[in-house]
């Protein structure tokens, strides 16, 4: 009877809008003193998680990400994505896509690319002929892309947590992140602007090669991080070193675009909060999964699940609805810490590929930061353009249909994540 008040505590304490961390914190000790089992095991968890040399990764790509979003990268890399494909009938929307999972990737769907791009990317597209429906809903839908992505933050943190080799996550992301792009990309062409004018931009080499100028030391970037990884050169850890590094000294004393003095710090302080709030929940989190993982509660969840589901196909089928409630309703960080390790004995017995899983999980929270009505970044344009949020909604709704048709192609075509590995 104590256990159920203290459950029904711990609840309240939830609704009341007690941080996460303490709420998890409170689950596993309060679930580790009731079943008899030291609580020193939470430490234990804590501990492991510190000794994992990937852990190192996720301030430095976040400080990278947060450093470029704060200086003028934005304008230099989407100047040279315009002057190179703008061109193209849907070009400059193409471009911001592109533009925006390039920063997403880096900063982790923290609402950073909407904000940061948001206000170069909307006024383009609006005097392009672009509709003010369709431009809402690019940008909000943007603002998650990328999130399959090398060298995605939540990629990070689904590793650590599912005990997962991140530099397969990194290869298996890149093809499923490519389909998204090709079917947004196409709906872009579909909703280009039907004046002549407008669609048939010239292609100038010189407009091209003065961009290039400005932004290639940018634009190199991901490329040197991508070939280092793939090419088995450096680690991800060694790739998050050399890009933080390269970030700060090309933004800082090269481009000038930041302080050492005044915007460094307060970048330092932004991107860490971020860092901190995450691993403050994950260290909280683990020892609580542990004990339902210990309690066999996933393989109790499993026979019920063997009673509805009868095959691999159908489990999926219910991941995928489960997941897109989870992904509207929870940030991304605190999904793959909560529910992760939930789900994957249970993926297991079904016969899915753990990093084929990782795939499926990732890409149902980014459809997530879309899903009405509670999702992220309707709220975080809503703000940004003060724009009603209903309006959002509805703007947003094509291409949420688009990312739930790429969604159900990387859950039942696995060998896009892991053509890599066969």
């Amino acid at each position: 009877m104590s256990g159920t008040f203290a459950a029904a505590g711990i609840f309240f304490l939830a609704i009341l809008g007690v941080p996460l961390f303490i709420i998890m914190s409170l689950a596993a000790l309060v679930a580790f003193t009731f079943s008899g089992v030291e609580v020193s095991a939470v430490a234990q968890e804590i501990y492991r998680l510190s000794s994992a040399p990937t852990l190192m990764t996720i301030p430095l790509f976040t400080f990278a990400g947060y450093l470029m979003a704060e200086s003028k990268s934005p304008q230099r890399l989407l100047k040279l994505a315009e002057t190179g494909l703008g061109w193209l009938p849907g070009g400059i929307s193409i471009v911001a896509l592109v533009v925006c999972a390039f920063f997403t990737a880096f900063t982790g769907a923290s609402g950073v690319t909407i904000i940061a791009l948001g206000g170069l990317i909307y006024p383009i597209l609006i005097k392009d002929g672009y509709s003010e429906k369709y431009t809402l809903g690019m940008v909000t839908a943007s603002g998650s892309l990328g999130l399959l992505f090398p060298p995605s933050l939540p990629i990070i943190l689904y590793g650590l947590v599912a005990k997962v080799d991140i530099d397969k996550l990194f290869k298996a992301g890149l093809v499923p992140g490519l389909v998204i792009m090709i079917i947004l990309s196409g709906w872009a062409v579909y909703n280009s602007p039907k004046d002549v004018a407008a669609v048939k931009k010239k292609f100038v080499a010189q407009d091209f090669i003065a961009a290039l100028r400005e932004a290639w030391l940018e634009a190199l970037l991901p490329v040197a991080v991508l070939v280092g990884i793939y090419g088995g050169f450096v680690t991800v850890t060694e790739a998050a070193a050399f890009t933080a590094l390269y970030v700060f000294v090309i933004e800082v004393f090269i481009y000038k675009d930041l302080s050492f003095s005044k915007d460094v710090p307060r970048v330092i302080v932004d991107s860490m909060s971020l860092v901190g709030g995450i691993l403050l929940i994950l260290c909280c989190a683990l020892g609580f999964t542990n004990f339902l993982v210990d309690e066999e509660i996933p393989l109790k969840i499993f026979a019920i699940m063997k009673e509805l589901l009868h095959d691999k196909y159908s489990f999926l089928l219910f991941l995928n609805i489960f997941l897109l409630i989870v992904g509207c309703l929870m940030d991304i960080f605190s999904a793959i810490i909560v529910v992760v390790p939930l789900i994957i004995p249970i993926a297991n017995d079904f016969g899915v590929d753990p990093v084929h899983l990782a795939m499926i999980f990732l890409a149902n929270l980014e459809i997530g930061y879309l899903t009405p009505p509670v999702g992220i970044n309707l709220f975080i344009s809503s703000f940004r353009f003060n724009k009603p949020i209903t309006q959002l909604y509805r703007a947003s709704v094509p291409f949420l249909l688009l990312l739930i048709v790429a969604l159900l192609i990387i859950t039942y075509v696995p060998a896009l994540s892991l053509f890599w590995f066969q």
